[in-house]
């Protein structure tokens, strides 16, 4: 289920950057990247929970963040497109609030998900 949620997610990045632009999209972005570290998480470790997995991803989406306050980020995405997918380029302190969205939101929906299947 967890590799069905990456996938989705990614098509979802995707999507929203075909059918629209600005800061919306930007920010839409910066969510699913979060959600997408997130569904790794319980990739690689099904049994985690909500909470951990939420708190994992946006600690992770956050470090990147501030590694682009170093020049590392920048140069790595210069050379690479997965680079800048993954590592951006430029820090963006309003990001920092959208991983957090995205943390929340997928948190909710794991914990969601978690009690329908225990009371199913």
């Amino acid at each position: 289920m967890s590799a069905g949620a990456a996938a989705l997610t990614v098509a979802a990045g995707l999507g929203v950057r075909a059918v629209a632009g600005g800061d919306g999209t930007k920010y839409a972005g910066d969510a699913l990247y979060t959600v997408l570290i997130y569904a790794l998480v319980v990739l690689i470790a099904p049994r985690v929970g909500p909470l951990v997995a939420a708190g994992t991803a946006l600690a992770f989406s956050w470090a990147v963040e501030f590694a682009q306050l170093t020049h590392v980020p920048a140069e790595l995405s210069a050379r690479s497109t997965a680079a800048r997918l993954v590592l951006g380029s430029t820090f963006n302190a309003p990001d920092l609030f959208w991983y957090g969205v995205g943390a929340a939101g997928a948190g909710c929906v794991h914990a969601w998900a978690a009690r329908r299947r225990t009371a199913g």
